[in-house]
């Protein structure tokens, strides 16, 4: 883990609240995320951990409170912010190469049909390297793995230098073996661009030796502190207000006893194996 830098936070939520008309998913949010550090989101389906996402891209208004990047009023569709989406392959057929999307990542933002100048492929070709994808830099994307594609969209949300990376879900649909390699990916750049992460998961395992802090929202309520500090049996019962386990075996954290309406076996998976967007 890193220690986050003691400047001005990159993105601030101060008293911040969103509801849907009776349904509260969290109130009086108070976060900051610094360059460096790695935030894991945490939670059950349904708790507002991908509309957090939605708030701090600007799709979504919040209830109430505030949300800054580098001090002023979040934008919509900031160039300072990087976005990778839940796993989801493309059709076979897309005619778009990953230089391609990786090309979009840099000038995709410009009217008109990009016509890449040496500067922008230079830039590409450097992220390609970065992300290991120079292989098959001109094979349409529809042709890769899981995993590769996942490699081209983490090069594509970074490829214009942003400075905070939000990641939903991107291990989803992912083989153990693409699960790590894809958060070492996301870990390395952001050690090497300064980048802050807020990482949305229900599968903790394969980032937690990268996250400096956990967010975890769950029925309303939240919980921030690092890893230790709240995923914990005492911090996470009083957060359900019913019992609940955390068991930490082998450098793995599992989870069982929430009230969401999962059996044992499927809440161990709730920080296990991958599960579904909240």
């Amino acid at each position: 883990m890193t220690t986050p830098a003691s400047s001005d936070p990159v993105v601030s939520l101060s008293a911040a609240s969103l509801s849907f008309g009776d349904r509260q998913l969290w109130h009086g949010l108070d976060l900051g995320v610094h360059a460096g550090e790695f935030v894991a989101v945490l939670g059950p389906n349904g708790s507002g951990k991908t509309s957090l996402l939605k708030a701090i891209l600007g799709q979504q208004r919040l209830t109430a409170g505030t949300i800054e990047l580098l001090g002023k009023p979040v934008p919509r569709g900031s160039r300072m912010i990087g976005y990778i989406p839940q796993q989801k392959l493309l059709e076979r057929g897309t005619p778009l190469r990953a230089r391609d999307l990786i090309t979009l990542g840099v000038d995709g933002h410009r009217f008109g049909l990009p016509v890449p100048s040496r500067a922008v492929r230079a830039r590409v070709d450097d992220v390609l390297e970065a992300v290991g994808a120079t292989a098959y830099a001109n094979v349409p994307v529809s042709l890769l793995s899981g995993g590769e594609q996942q490699r081209i969209r983490v090069g594509q949300s970074i490829a214009a230098h942003p400075r905070l990376l939000l990641c939903d879900e991107p291990l989803l649909s992912l083989d153990l073996h693409h699960q790590r390699t894809v958060s070492e990916l996301i870990d390395e750049q952001r050690r090497t661009l300064g980048t802050a992460v807020v990482f949305v998961t229900h599968d903790v395992n394969p980032i937690l030796p990268f996250v400096d802090t956990v967010l975890y929202l769950a029925g309303g309520r939240f919980r921030v502190g690092t890893p230790d500090e709240v995923l914990r049996s005492d911090v996470l019962s009083a957060i359900y207000d019913t019992p609940v386990d955390v068991i930490r075996t082998g450098g793995r954290i599992a989870v069982h006893g929430t009230p969401e309406g999962y059996g044992v076996h499927d809440h161990l998976e709730h920080l296990v194996p991958s599960g579904v967007s909240g």
